[in-house]
């Protein structure tokens, strides 16, 4: 475009804002991926859903966090008649986004029971995840109690006594706030964070069959919830992991009275302030054992890779608004005479984001759908879920925050200031690391996955069978060089980074490729070449030319005029 075309603009024109934006409009991927993994059906009765989301999540919602981001919840020790009863006040902005969330979209439900959102049957993860992906790009503390509101659900019905299921189901999976029954999980203790086998917390039996808690726990996110999960250690139990026991702590007895545990303080938290995490003291708490005893990691683990699949999830749709805001504003703010779109080095940065994004994208419905042939059943879904949901919570999360940071970058100065969505999208975006699992503790949990379940056969199998549609270059020796570096990870730990990093760039190129030849979309295709080309390929740093130069326009289109 000649300089003479683009009209000088000053002042407040001269600043690009995309309030009100349709945020699945501006990204015109989503809905053909959506009906690219979704029974055609199922897709088209989503797709007006998805649509009023979008403009919820580029208007009201965005909004609505916003205001809750800056009016924290506050901690009420008593009433003010002086009685011990706690409370945790949020601001009425949370409590309009929590009926989006819980309520209208049922997000905590619609995987667990038919008719949410008008669909006859409980949906499948992957229309569970695309609602999240869009309703997070403005809001991702509260998808904290709904990600733990569902997984609680889900190893309550997995583990537990039917009585306790038929008790607390109907609440758990209800969308009228009066009657729903939020959840959360109480496992992070001072001297026991990713070193569960080190959880102190004791649990005594009560001659009624239930059991009585007592001692600390540390990091309570949704800290008020009506149901969480704790671990505990029986007495008498044996130390490290084998002691330990999962346990159903309620808020509230049946009888109404509140349960023998203290909030002790909220945290002041780097992000997701708009939802109250906290210290809690457990008094002889009521609580009921579920599962089998001893074996409560084991069972817990089964909510906490729910938990980080959502992870994984959240940090994609973080990416993808810090993209959207990117792109809006490149295509919009003129410098030195030019769009920045326009500028080579610009264009560069944000196909670095796009390439990211796209990358969390894929591993997304990838592993929603192996979820999904999981609980159906399939032979090897439950071993390649299992190394799936660590890949993506380990990589997505990490390049989640370089993405948001980046975006942060593009729309400049403005950008560092809190009336901006690029403040809240960094500092959200710092906690999905640390969430359910370092990125230490996550990567060594893919060697696990791949000692104990056979989970890098299954993902071998799976990266091939995609190749079978959409041969990757040299495939085979790239697939012998990545297994043959997390076996290497296997005998030397220090390397399963490198390694999970690695295996995650060979899943998602592949899958990129894959919904490339599917959609027959060229820009896909281009996006796994520049996986394979930046991430697992050889590459001279020295090297002054740049393949990739004239390909990036057509990669980064103006999500205001889509």
């Amino acid at each position: 475009m000649d300089v003479a075309e683009i009209s000088p603009v000053s002042g407040a024109q001269a600043v690009p804002d995309s309030r009100g934006l349709n945020l699945v409009r501006a990204d015109p991927a989503l809905m053909a991926m959506a009906r690219l993994y979704l029974p055609a059906d199922l897709a088209a009765h989503l797709a007006p859903q998805l649509d009023r989301l979008g403009a919820l999540a580029g208007g009201r919602l965005d909004a609505l966090a916003a205001t809750a981001d800056r009016n924290p919840p506050v901690l009420h020790p008593r009433d003010r008649t002086g009685a011990d009863e706690q409370h945790i006040e949020t601001h009425p902005a949370y409590q309009a986004m929590e009926r989006l969330a819980f309520a209208e979209f049922g997000l905590a439900a619609l995987s667990h029971r038919a008719g949410v959102l008008g669909w006859p049957a409980p949906l499948p993860p992957v229309a569970k995840y695309l609602l999240t992906f869009v309703f997070v790009q403005a809001e991702f503390g509260l998808m904290c109690p709904v990600s733990m509101t569902d997984s609680l659900t889900r190893t309550l019905r997995k583990f537990a006594d039917p009585a306790l299921v038929a008790r607390y189901l109907p609440g758990l999976t209800s969308q009228d706030l009066d009657t729903l029954l939020q959840g959360a999980m109480f496992m992070t203790e001072q001297g026991a964070g990713s070193d569960v086998g080190a959880t102190a917390v004791r649990a005594a039996p009560a001659p009624d069959g239930t059991w009585r808690l007592f001692g600390d726990k540390w990091f309570c996110s949704n800290a008020d919830a009506d149901l969480a999960m704790v671990l505990a250690r029986a007495e008498g139990a044996p130390a490290g992991l084998r002691g330990v026991s999962l346990f159903l702590l309620p808020r509230r007895l049946p009888d109404g009275s509140a349960n023998a545990y203290r909030i002790v303080r909220l945290k002041d938290k780097l992000g997701t302030r708009s939802m109250a995490s906290g210290e809690i003291r457990l008094e002889g708490a009521h609580a009921y054992l579920v599962g089998d005893p001893g074996a409560g990691f084991r069972q817990m683990a089964d909510m906490i890779n729910n938990s980080r699949l959502s992870n994984g999830v959240r940090a994609a749709g973080l990416m993808r608004r810090a993209l959207t805001e990117a792109l809006f504003v490149a295509h919009r703010r003129v410098a030195f005479g030019k769009r920045l779109i326009e500028l080579p080095l610009m264009r560069r940065q944000l196909a670095k984001m796009l390439v990211a994004t796209e990358q969390a994208r894929s591993m997304m419905f990838q592993a929603a759908e192996a979820l999904r042939r999981a609980d159906a059943g399939e032979p090897g879904a439950y071993a390649l879920t299992r190394i799936l949901t660590p890949l993506f919570k380990f990589r997505a999360c990490r390049d989640a925050r370089r993405v948001t940071g980046d975006g942060m970058e593009v729309r400049g100065g403005a950008g560092y200031i809190e009336e901006w969505p690029e403040p809240r999208l960094v500092r959200d975006a710092h906690l999905g690391s640390i969430w359910e699992g370092t990125s230490n503790i996550v990567a060594l949990d893919v060697l696990r996955a791949a000692r104990r379940e056979g989970a890098l056969e299954a993902l071998a199998m799976h990266v091939r069978a995609l190749a079978a549609e959409a041969p990757l270059p040299d495939a085979d020796a790239l697939l012998h060089r990545v297994l043959h570096l997390a076996e290497a990870a296997q005998a030397d730990p220090a390397l399963a980074r490198q390694a999970a990093s690695a295996l995650y760039h060979l899943a998602t190129a592949s899958a990129l490729a894959w919904e490339a030849a599917r959609l027959s979309d060229p820009s896909r295709a281009a996006v796994a070449r520049l996986v394979l080309r930046h991430r697992l390929l050889p590459r001279d740093p020295l090297d002054p030319a740049d393949p990739d130069a004239g390909a990036l326009a057509a990669l980064l289109p103006d999500p205001g005029a889509i």
